[in-house]
C-alpha cells in the first residue's frame, strides 16, 4: 500500500507555463542587479550555467555549492560577496513573480484530505532553487511548507532530476520504501522517471511537459479529482489484499 505521496510543484501544485516563469523570473532578477553593476545577459547566461551544473551533481555536494562554484567562476568572485543581494531578491522581488502563475484551489483540497487520510506528503520538486524561493512558491499554491514532511532545495539535496538517485536519496530520507511510493507530477521525463527506482507514478494533467513525445498512455493520470480514486481504489486493493 501507498504509504508515502511525493508531489511535483511547478506545474503540478503550482499550475504555470514554464516559459512564461521563467521569463519573469529573470526580468526581476535582472532589474535588482542592474544598478550594482550585472549586465543582464551575462546574469542569466551564468544562472544558465549554475543550474546546469547542479543538474550535473552527483550528490558529493550540495546544489548550492554546485551553483555557487560554477557561477563564481564564470562572473568573479563578487557574486560570492554579493550572495545577501541574491537572497534578498528570493525574499523581496520575487515575490512579484507570482501573478504570471496560474492556481488551483484543487491542490490545496487534495493535499488537506490525503494529510487526513494518513498519508505522509513530500514535495519533489527540483532542488535547483533556495529554500526560500521554494517556501515562497509553496505559498502561491495556497499551501504552507509544513504541510510537508520534506521538500527539496538546493540546501539539503545533492542530485537534480531527471537523476533517479534524486528520487533514491529522497526515498531515503523519507525512510519509506520505494514501492509504497507515489510521485505525483506533470513532466514525463523529469517525474515519472520515479518509476526507474520502483516508485508508482501519477501523470497530473492541465500542465503537461513531453519534450521527447513519448507515449504516456501507461501512466495513470488525470486531474487531482481521478488522482484522489487511484488513490482510494488503491487503498481498498491493499486492503483486502491484507
Amino acid at each position: 500500500m501507498i504509504e508515502c505521496i511525493l508531489f511535483d510543484l511547478d506545474g503540478t501544485l503550482l499550475p504555470m507555463d514554464q516559459d512564461v516563469f521563467t521569463e519573469a523570473y529573470f526580468k526581476q532578477l535582472a532589474a535588482k542587479l542592474a544598478p550594482h553593476g550585472y549586465d543582464a545577459r551575462e546574469l542569466i547566461d551564468g544562472i544558465w550555467a549554475g543550474t546546469a551544473a547542479m543538474v550535473r551533481n552527483d550528490g558529493r555536494r550540495t546544489n548550492e555549492e554546485a551553483f555557487w562554484e560554477r557561477f563564481s567562476e564564470l562572473l568573479g568572485e563578487r557574486v560570492l560577496r554579493d550572495k545577501p543581494l541574491f537572497d534578498e531578491y528570493y525574499r523581496v522581488e520575487f515575490q512579484q513573480v507570482a501573478p504570471v502563475c496560474g492556481f488551483t484551489p484543487q491542490a490545496k483540497e487534495t493535499v488537506e484530505a490525503l494529510k487526513r487520510s494518513g498519508y505522509r506528503l513530500a514535495l519533489a520538486t527540483n532542488p535547483i532553487f533556495p529554500a526560500t524561493a521554494t517556501e515562497s512558491r509553496i505559498r502561491w499554491a495556497g499551501l504552507n511548507p509544513g504541510d510537508f514532511a520534506l521538500y527539496t532545495t538546493y540546501e539539503n539535496t545533492g542530485y537534480c532530476k531527471p537523476n533517479p538517485e534524486y528520487y533514491r536519496d529522497l526515498q531515503k530520507k523519507l525512510g519509506c520504501p520505494a514501492e509504497r511510493c507515489l510521485m505525483v507530477g506533470n513532466d514525463v521525463e523529469e517525474d515519472m522517471v520515479a518509476e526507474s527506482v520502483g516508485m508508482q507514478v501519477f501523470l497530473l494533467d492541465g500542465c503537461v511537459i513531453n519534450r521527447e513525445g513519448r507515449d504516456i498512455s501507461r501512466f495513470a493520470q488525470g486531474g487531482f479529482e481521478e488522482l484522489r480514486r487511484y488513490l482510494e481504489m488503491e487503498r481498498r486493493e491493499g486492503e483486502a489484499y491484507v
